[in-house]
């Protein structure tokens, strides 16, 4: 079986702005905000077998979550973007696709111009 991908946002606007990013199947779940360790390890228990990546704002909520990531799920890749943008879905699709391609991520292609 092939292990899936799983992306941990913020928030709905920031899922939506990777989701036609993505040329394959990636799941993209919500933290919908700042959450406790429990809410967390809850909403992320679904996605345990699957390669975690996070993709927080670059601001005080986004480092709170960042460090709960790396406390419960050391082994996740975290995806940083820019501090010029701060905001997941305030970064061009542009600068987003890059950031996933480097993380080897499959993007469309007229994203990466």
């Amino acid at each position: 079986m092939m292990v899936e991908k799983c992306i941990i946002v913020e928030g709905r606007s920031d899922k939506l702005k990777l989701a036609p990013i993505l040329a394959e199947d990636v799941t993209i779940v919500c933290t919908n905000g700042t959450i406790s360790e429990e809410a967390l390890l809850e909403l992320i228990e679904p996605y345990e077998e699957c390669m975690l990546y996070t993709f927080f704002d670059a601001d005080k909520s986004g480092d709170y979550l960042r460090k709960l990531m790396k406390r419960i799920y050391s082994e996740a890749t975290h995806l940083f973007v820019p501090r010029t943008y701060m905001e997941v879905a305030n970064a061009p699709r542009k600068v987003l696709a890059q950031l996933l391609k480097e993380a080897k991520f499959s993007v469309h292609k007229q994203y990466l111009a």
